[in-house]
């Protein structure tokens, strides 16, 4: 018994899970059967077919995972943080953009920051005036922040910001340092300008004064006629 062309030919036709593998799997016990000798009995291919059919059964009928599943919800706490962690990075966008007018009355606005989300709010607008006194004040917010357990929410956002802070603050004073070294190399400069203007003026002084007669000898050194 062999089986036609046709029937061994690969189809290009996609098949579908579950009940579609029935066809297959009874063409693969077929097969078997019939390249096992040409003179086998055919109790042994019924027996083949059978058992095909039922392999085939217990895969369509055993549970398969479905991609479009949905995933299982988050829990409620990191709904929160995510929730506030997008409302700081939104406010911080809009500080970014506010002129130097905007960020005091911000500051004025938001006070004492009593509240944890106040005060990383407030924290990112001292920020923003480039000042190194009011970049301080804003590590100190934060440092609050991180010390209230009630805060937990805004713990990673105000670790992201307190170094980002420390990166700014080196920077400030390195600025700030060398501010004050062009200080005082203006400041040595200016004295050297002054200085100099002083020993032309002093120039000036003696170039300016008349010529005067040479003094006459002294008697003694004059010579003494002769006898």
């Amino acid at each position: 018994m062999r089986p036609s062309t046709d029937f061994l030919s690969p189809r290009p036709a996609a098949r579908a899970p579950g009940r579609s593998l029935l066809p297959v799997l009874l063409a693969s016990a077929l097969l078997a059967a019939c390249n096992s000798g040409g003179h086998a009995p055919e109790r042994s291919v019924d027996t083949a077919a059978v058992q095909a059919a039922r392999a085939a059964a217990s895969a369509a009928q055993a549970p398969r995972p479905s991609a479009s599943q949905p995933a299982a919800p988050l829990p409620e706490a990191v709904v929160f943080a995510s929730g506030m962690t997008l409302r700081m990075l939104a406010y911080a966008e809009r500080v970014r953009v506010m002129p130097p007018a905007e960020l005091t009355q911000e500051v004025a606005r938001l006070g004492d920051a009593a509240s944890p989300e106040a005060q990383v709010q407030l924290s990112l607008v001292l920020s923003q005036l480039r000042q190194l006194p009011e970049l301080i004040r804003a590590q100190e917010l934060l440092a609050r922040v991180l010390g209230n357990a009630d805060a937990q929410p805004l713990h990673p956002l105000a670790r992201l910001l307190a170094s980002r802070y420390a990166e700014q603050r080196r920077l400030e004073e390195q600025l700030d340092k060398q501010n004050q070294q062009l200080r005082d190399v203006q400041r040595r400069l200016d004295q050297t300008n002054e200085r100099l203007e002083a020993l032309k003026a002093i120039e000036r002084s003696l170039t300016s004064r008349p010529s005067t007669a040479p003094a006459s000898a002294p008697a003694a050194s004059r010579p003494r006629p002769a006898p």
